[in-house]
Parts: C-alpha cells; structure tokens; sequence
C-alpha cells in the first residue's frame, strides 16, 4: 500500500509539473498577439493594402486594421467556443477533448508556418485555432488541482496565471526573429511539439476525468500492474455522502437551513439572476478594455513613438516581459479572498455562501479598481508612461479570469459551474466584438488618435463598481435579516 502511495504522489506531481509547463508555453500564446504583429509587418503581412512603405513597421491605417480583426475573431472565437468546449469535455471525458485540442492547435501552429505575405488571410483561421486549442488545454488541465484537495485553488488560480504570462512566448518568437530564425521556424517547432501534448495526454492525464475527493490509490494513463478504475460520478456522490455522515447531529435550525439549501436553484433561475447579469458586465466590459488595448497596442505605440522602429520594438518587448510575471501576480486573488474570508464572522451571520459572498467583494472592489487605473494610465498619451500601464494591465488580467471563476463556483450550485461558466464566457464574446468597430472609429474618422475612445472606455469601466457595490449590500441585508430573526427567536 505505502508503495501504491508514492507511486501515485509522483504521478499527480508529475502532472501538476508537466501541466503546468504546458499552459506557461503554449496554452496562452495568442494574447502575444502585439509581438507577432511586429514580426508580420516585417515580412509584408497585408502590406498590400498600404501605398507607401508596406514592409516597414510604420503607421498603415487598413493594414493594422486587418491585424486587429484577426485578433477579434480569435479572441471572440476563444470565448464563444467555451460553452462547446465545456460540453465536450463534460460528455466525452479529457482524452477526447485534449486530442481535439491538439489536432486544433497544431492546425493552427502549422497555418502561420507556411503563411507568407501573399497567403496573408491564412492568420484568420491560424489564430482563430491556436486561441480555441489553447483554451481547451488549459480547461482539461485546471482539474489537476483535485489531485491536491488542499490546495486546490491555489493551483487552479496558478494554471490561470500560467496562461496569462504564456502571451510572451511571441516575444521569444520575435526575439529569435530579429536573430535570424524566421517565422516558419518557430511555429514548425511549436508545431513538432504537439508530440509532447499527446504524450502527456496518454501518460499523465486521465481518460474520463479526475474527481474530486479522490479514492485510496487513484490513479490514471498508462501503468503498469493492476489500477484501480472509478465512475467519476459514483465517487463525487460517495464522497459528498461521506461528508455528511460525518456531521454532527443537525439542530432544529441547522434543519431548517439544509432543507432550504436541498432545493437547488434551477439553472435559468441563474441565469436571470441580479448576481449573474451584473457579473456579465462586469466581466464583459474588463474583458473588451483589455481585448482593445491588445489589439491596438502596435499602431497605438507606433503613434506615440512617431514611427520609430526601434522604439516600437522596444515598448513591444516591454509589454510581453511583464505578460510572464502573470503567474505570479493570480495567486494574489486568491490569498486575498481567503484572508478575508478567513476573518471570524459576528453574530448572526451565515457562515456557509453569505460568508463566501462577503470574501468576494474584497476581491470583486480590487479588480474593478485595477481595471480603472489601468484604464487612466492608457488613456494619457505619454509613452513612458505606458511601463506602468503594462505592469497594471497585467495584474488586472491576472485578477480577472480568476476572479470570475471564484465567483461563480461561490454564487451559483455546483451543478451549474460548467454551463454558467461557458455562458458567461460566451455572451462576454459576444461583447467584445465591440473592439472592431472601436478600431475602425480611431482609424477612421479619428485618424489614429485614441485618446477619446480611450476616454469613453474609461468612463465606461465605472460600471464595474456595481457588481461589487451590489454584493455588499445585498450580504449587509441578509446579515441585517439574519441578525433580526435571530434577535426574534425564529431559526
């Protein structure tokens, strides 16, 4: 038995190491977007579409308008798809979907590798599935963290900041650029090494998935002697009944409140939700702050450097560096959340989703405040400046996935996180859409300026604090209720 147990330890460490290498190299690379439009314009990418100087990175109004809709697409696809993703990976299990990811991504790597300036519309469908492959592995991969009950979301959290900082892969591909390795290089390695993919798929990851509150000696891929086979769902249900047959003997309030609890909000009655509309613009309206300042980094930068090659290079370079400190800027979210949550609750007060809600507002407040600086400091047209409005950019994206995760698994049954969660992701899809015609506005009737669209988007991120607002006091409330009935003498 003590054998059965090492062996799988290093299993699940092997997993959680190997996982985590993959969503910090490859699952996020697409929001690097801004160091491979570099690269592109130097090989001519769309340079037809400009009259003077198309192989020069150089302002060139409907040529960065085609590289923002291209980022569009992908980004919106990358959501959009969420929902598709998660009933893929709900109904066929990890093996089908990782595979399907793959085949999706590598599609993708090997599109860009032999694109060329004359096949320059091949990066619609190239990016649009290295995005969509991307978010899958890093989907089927964030179940990792039951292996590791306690910690759980620390490693969930982790994975979603590896994911982040993986956008500066493009920078090592623009690096090697300028030292000689052309494009068609970097993306056949990266496309040589969907072997590594598929190996882990096979040998450290499980066929269906890996549930939580694992059984004695679980384990999963290809070993050798006799293992242990699970229904997934007979162990959650094994284990939810297990941990309430260890209870203490109920009293006749703590009666009251699990029979309340016993009926489970439907999933429309969700959806229709004050909590899940004002968290949909919440995340909606960061999401597309964020997409916007991606998308028009290049031409925004060329802007304030008066086309300076050099400098746009450099500033590029910054953005990317500060996209790696990612993963360690998302665990922050977390600790903060369970600081607070971690406080002794007064009298009166819930202690089950009341004080999970009220840990969320700390956590819902710091990431709306973030996006607002963020969004002050890339509205000022001072290109220093934009140093900060990186480091900030990247702490707020680090917050947010996070965030909208935590906050789903706290406000809604169990039973509904994977479609609210691909809901949410697709209608904030559907939002950021938006960023087109926001380019197309500061290309066209602008003339490059964003400073007023930067302004609007400002002014329009102030609608985040309501989410945050409307938390606290609806907890107020119910701790106000709650206090009154218990002052009453009802349960």
């Amino acid at each position: 038995m003590q054998g059965c147990e090492v062996g799988t330890r290093v299993r699940y460490w092997l997993t959680l190491a190997s996982g985590m290498l993959e969503c910090l190299c490859f699952a996020g690379v697409v929001f690097g977007y801004a160091s491979l439009v570099f690269v592109l314009k130097e090989d001519g990418y769309f340079g037809e579409l400009c009259i003077n100087h198309p192989s020069i990175n150089s302002n060139c109004s409907r040529q960065d308008e085609q590289f923002s809709l291209v980022f569009t697409i992908a980004s919106f696809l990358n959501n959009l798809l969420n929902l598709i993703n998660g009933f893929l990976f709900d109904r066929f299990g990890t093996m089908v979907t990782r595979l399907l990811a793959i085949s999706c991504y590598t599609t993708g790597t090997l599109l860009v590798a032999f694109s060329s300036a004359a096949s320059a519309l091949l990066l619609f469908p190239a990016l649009s599935c290295i995005a969509v492959g991307g978010i899958v592995l890093l989907l089927t991969n964030m179940q990792v963290g039951n292996l590791f009950a306690a910690h759980r979301s620390t490693i969930i959290t982790l994975y979603n900041g590896a994911f982040d900082s993986s956008s500066a892969v493009f920078l090592i591909v623009k690096v090697l650029y300028e030292q000689g390795i052309s494009l068609r290089s970097s993306f056949l390695f990266l496309s040589i090494s969907s072997v590594i993919h598929v190996l882990r798929t096979f040998l450290l990851m499980p066929r269906t998935h890996i549930p939580y509150l694992l059984p004695q000696c679980y384990t999963y891929g290809v070993h050798c002697g006799k293992a242990n086979t699970y229904n997934v769902e007979q162990v959650e249900k094994l284990g939810a009944g297990a941990m309430t047959v260890s209870q203490e003997t109920p009293t006749p309030e703590d009666s009251t409140e699990t029979k309340d609890t016993e009926k489970v909000t439907s999933f429309w009655s969700c959806v229709l939700s004050w909590f899940f509309l004002w968290h949909l613009l919440w995340l909606s309206i960061m999401q597309l702050r964020h997409y916007l300042f991606i998308g028009m980094l290049n031409p925004k930068l060329n802007r304030l450097a008066d086309s300076d090659p050099q400098l746009v290079s450099q500033y590029t370079n910054a953005f990317a560096v500060t996209q790696l400190f990612g993963v360690l800027c998302a665990p922050w979210n977390g600790l903060i959340m369970d600081r607070h949550k971690g406080k002794p609750l007064a009298a009166g007060k819930s202690p089950t989703q009341e004080a999970d809600l009220r840990s969320s507002c700390l956590s819902l407040f710091l990431t709306s405040l973030q996006c607002l600086l963020f969004s002050v400091c890339a509205s000022i047209p001072v290109l220093p400046l934009q140093y900060l409005t990186f480091i900030l950019q990247v702490l707020n994206r680090s917050f947010l996935y996070g965030g909208n995760a935590a906050f789903i698994s706290i406000a809604f049954p169990s039973c509904h996180f994977g479609k609210l969660y691909g809901l949410v992701m697709s209608l904030s899809a559907i939002i950021s859409l938006l960023q087109y015609p926001c380019f197309a506005l500061v290309e066209g009737a602008l003339d490059g300026n964003h400073f007023y669209v930067d302004i609007a988007l400002t002014l329009l991120t102030l609608l985040v604090f309501i989410h945050p607002i409307y938390i606290f006091i609806h907890c107020r409330n119910e701790a106000s209720r709650r206090k009154n009935n218990t002052q009453a003498g009802h349960p």
